[in-house]
């Protein structure tokens, strides 16, 4: 028997039917709201409001749990390849052996990026932001790719899967060879993607470059983790701009703009610029975990707690044995990464963090390897974009072939009522 919730306004008694998600999750389906009775909901944030149906992400926030295409994250990170990640997430399945080799072999007929790119980035200043630059540099791959995917015919959507996973890599991390003023790198057909992403951002040409696996495999992780994320921020934004039929390049630009917010992909920076306030006033780590406790101080501790989760990021888990590793490897000596684990060992012992589930997050993790592998801060939120990079793709393709509608969303207008026009000599 299908459930109904029941609205009484005005007088009038309306029903509307409940839809069930596959993991239980009621939602109200108020589609025929305004037009039943001139009336919309108004919730900010849209905290409340469902704007689509999907097959991609499970995200519970009270139990910790994120699942892929109905993988659990944990199995995932531990059996399993960004690439291999990327492809269910894109098309819904695990990959078979020879697929996510001819996955692979296809992204490398794409990484080449178009000469005339480099007249774009050297437009820029070196002092750019890389997130600005990755954003501009995204929307002008449309220029040099102005054919419009037909999403109905599975060739041309692969044909673009690739494509973009191929360029985007290559012009994310050419944002870091910009701003330390190193000649740009190409991608190099003879290794795997993530250890790519390594020779592209630091392999120079006065000598041979070999990636550590300790820190391929770390990086591996973190991509694998960041890949989607349900309905945040750039996600949302990605959809919503797809839904006016523009094209893929133009809507990944536009969640890179979105994930570039502090309050969205800039979180792990935000930590390192946290751990560098704390470094410059001494390093005192207990002082600061006292004022994180102080309800009158307005410090706050970043890279603890979750807007989402609400016990305990399951990413967080996986990730702090890869930073575990990455450290002990690269033997890295920094009074930064110090004061980190200080505030770490401490908030997952004292019973101000613990009772109130203010455990250490993603950002706080991820923050700490990018710092130990010696990345600027402002390239943290482009290595976010690269992980993220196949959920976006994952939502533009499910949206545009499901048919969704334009985003429109409406507004609760409080300005002036209709007022007569003052002329000039009057005001």
């Amino acid at each position: 028997m299908s459930k109904t919730a029941i609205l009484e306004y005005e007088g009038q008694r309306y029903e509307f039917p409940v839809i069930i998600g596959s993991e239980n999750e009621p939602a109200i389906d108020i589609e025929k709201l305004r037009a039943l009775t001139g009336a919309i909901t108004l919730d900010p944030g849209y905290k409340n409001s469902g704007s689509c149906k999907s097959d991609i992400t499970f995200l519970d926030g009270e139990e910790g749990i994120l699942r892929y295409r109905g993988y659990a994250i944990e199995d995932l990170a531990e059996k399993a390849d960004f690439l291999e990640v990327s492809f269910l997430v894109i098309f819904g399945e695990l990959p078979t052996k020879k697929q996510l080799a001819q996955f692979e072999t296809d992204i490398r007929k794409y990484t080449l990026v178009n000469e005339e790119m480099k007249n774009i980035i050297d437009g820029f200043p070196k002092t750019a932001h890389p997130m600005g630059v990755l954003s501009a540099l995204t929307s002008a791959l449309t220029a040099f790719n102005p054919k419009v995917v037909n999403v109905e015919n599975d060739g041309e959507m692969y044909e673009a899967v690739c494509k973009t996973m191929g360029k985007f890599l290559v012009i994310a991390t050419w944002t870091y060879r910009k701003m330390m003023g190193y000649p740009l790198n190409y991608y190099d057909n003879t290794q795997g993607y993530v250890e790519n992403f390594m020779q592209l951002m630091f392999k120079l040409p006065t000598g041979p470059y070999s990636a550590n696996k300790s820190v391929v495999d770390a990086l591996d992780k973190l991509f694998i983790l960041h890949a989607d994320h349900e309905q945040n921020c750039s996600t949302s934004t990605v959809r919503i701009v797809g839904s006016s039929h523009a094209g893929l390049f133009a809507s990944i630009s536009a969640g890179v703009s979105a994930l570039w917010g502090p309050l969205h992909g800039g979180a792990n920076q935000a930590v390192l610029e946290m751990l560098e306030d704390i470094q410059k006033d001494g390093g005192d780590a207990d002082k600061y975990l006292a004022k994180a406790k102080d309800k009158d101080d307005p410090f706050r501790l970043m890279g603890f707690g979750h807007r989402v989760y609400k016990n305990f990021d399951p990413r967080a888990k996986i990730i702090k044995k890869a930073a575990d590793e990455v450290l002990n490897t690269l033997g890295v000596d920094d009074p930064i990464l110090q004061i980190a684990k200080k505030l770490e060992e401490s908030a997952l012992v004292d019973d101000y963090f613990v009772s109130r589930k203010l455990y250490p997050n993603v950002d706080f993790y991820s923050g700490i390897i990018y710092r130990a592998l010696g990345i600027p801060t402002d390239m943290f939120t482009v290595l976010f974009a690269i992980g993220r990079l196949p959920g976006w793709i994952a939502q533009w393709k499910e949206m545009r072939v499901n048919k969704e509608p334009i985003g429109r969303p409406r507004q609760v207008y409080t300005g002036y009522p209709l007022r007569d026009f003052v002329p000039m000599d009057k005001r």
